[in-house]
């Protein structure tokens, strides 16, 4: 079939040389689309490398401590993959003997992997004739096809999974996946391709109707939250801090943070300030509470924006289970308050 064919020919002449193409080894096909979601592959590979240095085997990454994997995972962000990453490596090392299943389906059962990933490992590793379709595939398909059905429906997926089964080359499954997946990334890119270069321009439908830049469509939008989140730096007379670990569900859980005040509409500084002026902390009133820079930090996640402060309050007195900055740094935190805690307090050590 000319339109695979073609694919992986341009695939065997452009790809990206990354170490998860140079083994069929299911941990490490398993750990690069766990990381790869969501992530650009330029932002995943330092993480692939400190992981597979640090946990080489499947069961290196069940016996690690959660705190452990979630600190090299910091920065990567939706940190659930993380969690039910930890939980997959005990799961096939201790139950399953260290053997990951072989098959779609039963990579279906395993927690955190989803169709797309279930797909991705048993083609790779397994060579199964099962197609991947993720948001590359969604955006050559529908530009080569001119499939104008929009991607936000649920029924849209069928539809598309359906093609890229059709043109899935049988022989050479793991090769045709990669290929289209590298063509979306490097040469369908989302916006202004080049398609004067590219090698389906003869064929594609989309090029010939003029409609590239308008595929795939895609209508729903998801709504976002804005949140107010003022972090308060809780320094004893010791210079030790307070930290606690997020817990139940929701952002950054089992990750460490500063005790928070959560407003729902933006305060002035003056108006946290005196707020937190007034508040006792383990029985204790702050002698000062300092805004610490007057920008808002804005972290942007799928579905919240979050509106960040730091005050820093300080008290002439210890207080109860506080730690150096030296044991603050080691544990992980969200990478907003990573960066905040090494540009403020790391640099004086």
């Amino acid at each position: 079939m000319e339109f695979s064919n073609s694919l992986i020919q341009w695939y065997l002449q452009n790809k990206r040389d990354l170490p998860w193409r140079n083994t069929t080894n299911p941990y490490y096909i398993w750990l690069s689309e766990i990381m790869l979601q969501q992530t650009r592959v330029a932002q995943g590979l330092p993480y692939f490398l400190s992981f597979t240095e640090a946990f080489p085997t499947v069961f290196d990454l069940a016996n690690a401590d959660e705190e452990k994997v979630l600190k090299l995972w910091q920065g990567l962000g939706y940190y659930s993959r993380a969690r039910n990453l930890h939980a997959t490596a005990k799961h096939i090392a201790f139950e399953l003997n260290g053997e990951f299943p072989s098959t779609y389906k039963e990579l279906l059962q395993l927690k955190g992997v989803g169709e797309y990933t279930a797909a991705a490992i048993a083609s790779f590793s397994f060579n199964e004739s099962v197609a991947v379709l993720d948001g590359n595939v969604f955006r050559v398909l529908s530009r080569y096809y001119n499939v104008e059905s929009d991607i936000s429906f649920p029924k849209t997926k069928t539809e598309f999974q359906q093609l890229a089964q059709e043109v899935l080359d049988k022989k050479n499954p793991a090769l045709f996946n990669q290929a289209i997946m590298e063509f979306g990334a490097l040469q369908c890119v989302p916006k202004n391709p080049n398609c004067e270069a590219c090698v389906l321009n003869s064929s594609c439908a989309g090029l010939q109707y003029k409609k590239v830049n308008q595929l795939p469509v895609k209508t729903k939008k998801t709504k976002v939250t804005p949140r107010y989140l003022n972090y308060l730096i809780l320094k004893d007379s010791d210079s030790n801090f307070i930290v606690q670990k997020r817990e139940g569900k929701g952002i950054w859980e089992n990750l460490y943070e500063f005790p928070v005040f959560e407003t729902e509409l933006q305060l002035s500084e003056n108006e946290i300030i005196s707020k937190v002026s007034k508040m006792e902390f383990f029985n204790k009133q702050p002698i000062e509470v300092i805004s610490l820079h007057n920008d808002v930090k804005l972290h942007k996640l799928s579905h919240q924006h979050l509106n960040i402060r730091f005050f820093e309050v300080q008290f002439d007195s210890k207080l109860p289970d506080s730690k150096p900055i030296t044991e603050v740094e080691k544990l992980p935190f969200p990478i907003v308050i990573h960066n905040f805690i090494v540009a403020n307090y790391c640099n004086s050590l």
